[in-house]
C-alpha cells in the first residue's frame, strides 16, 4: 500500500519538458530519456537537429526548456544574452570524429587514403553550424590537403545529413560522428577509420537549461541525471567519451590547454 502511495505521489508532480538536441545524440539521448521517464514518471519531449539551427530557434523565443548543444560556443553565445541558467551549464560528452566509406572498391578509409585524393566526393558537416564540421576542417587542414579537396566537399546542413550523404553513396567518404556508426546496426556497412584526436581540437558537448526550465523540476532532475554515474555509462556505450571515464572530459580539456601552450 506504502509504495502505491509514492508511485502515485510521484505522478501526482510529474512534469513534461521539451530538449532540444544535437542530432549527433540522437541514439544515445532516446535511452537517456527511455530511462529517465521510467525512473521518474516525467515526460520529456526531444527535437533533434542542427545546434546551430537550435541557437537561432531560442534566441526567437521556441519553446526549449533545455539544450543539448555539439559544441560549446552556441552555449556560451546564449550565456551573454542572458537566456540561461549559468550555473547550470555542464560537459555531458566529447564526440569522436571518423571517416566513414559505404562503398566497396575504394580503398579504406585513412589518412593516406585522403592523400591520395582517389575520391570524387567528400562530405562533411557544415562548419558555419556544425562542431564536426569543424573538426573535419581541422583534420583535413592537418593533413595539409586542404586545396586538393577543397572542390570535392559536400557540405550537409548536420551531421545527420552528411552520414546520409554516404549511406546513399553520393558522397565516397564522409567525416561523420562515430556514435553514428555505432548506432546504425551492430557493425557498421563498409569501413570507417576513427580518426586520431590529435588531428582536430576536442569536440566538447556542453548542456545548459534554458530560462524557460527554471522553474521547472523535471529540466533540472534531467540534467542532474545526465551527470550520473548510470547516465554517463549509457553515453559511454553509443561511442562518446564521458565525464570521468578513460580518455575523459578533463583529460581532454588538460590536453587541449597543453597544445595551446605549445601553439
Amino acid at each position: 500500500m506504502i509504495s502505491l502511495l509514492l508511485a502515485v505521489a510521484g505522478q501526482a508532480y510529474a512534469e513534461r519538458i521539451h530538449v532540444a538536441v544535437a542530432s549527433n545524440f540522437t541514439t544515445a539521448m532516446k535511452q537517456l530519456v527511455r530511462d529517465f521517464e521510467t525512473s521518474t514518471g516525467h515526460q520529456v519531449s526531444v527535437s533533434y537537429g542542427s545546434s546551430g539551427k537550435f541557437y537561432a530557434q531560442i534566441i526567437h523565443g521556441a519553446p526549449y526548456h533545455v539544450f543539448f548543444s555539439a559544441d560549446q560556443n552556441k552555449v556560451a553565445a546564449l550565456n551573454d544574452k542572458e537566456l540561461t541558467v549559468k550555473a547550470s551549464q555542464i560537459t555531458y560528452a566529447v564526440g569522436r570524429l571518423a571517416l566513414w566509406s559505404n562503398k566497396n572498391g575504394i580503398e579504406i578509409p585513412s589518412a593516406e587514403a585522403l592523400v591520395e585524393g582517389k575520391f570524387n566526393r567528400i562530405a562533411i558537416a557544415n562548419p558555419n553550424l556544425a562542431p564536426y564540421g569543424i573538426a573535419a576542417i581541422e583534420v583535413i587542414d592537418a593533413l595539409k590537403i586542404t586545396s586538393a579537396v577543397a572542390n570535392k566537399l559536400v557540405r550537409g546542413e548536420n551531421i545527420a545529413q552528411t552520414y546520409q550523404f554516404v549511406s546513399t553513396g553520393n558522397a565516397e567518404y564522409g567525416f561523420v560522428a562515430y556514435a553514428q556508426l555505432l548506432a546504425s546496426i551492430s557493425k557498421p556497412s563498409g569501413a570507417y577509420w576513427l580518426v586520431p584526436e590529435h588531428l582536430h581540437r576536442p569536440i566538447m558537448q556542453d548542456a545548459i537549461l534554458l530560462k524557460r526550465g527554471e522553474q521547472n523540476m523535471a529540466a533540472r532532475e534531467f540534467l542532474e541525471y545526465v551527470q550520473s554515474e548510470q547516465a554517463q555509462q549509457i553515453i559511454e556505450s553509443f561511442g562518446y567519451q564521458s565525464v570521468d571515464g578513460p580518455h575523459s572530459i578533463r583529460e581532454v580539456q588538460e590536453n587541449l590547454v597543453m597544445l595551446e601552450v605549445q601553439e
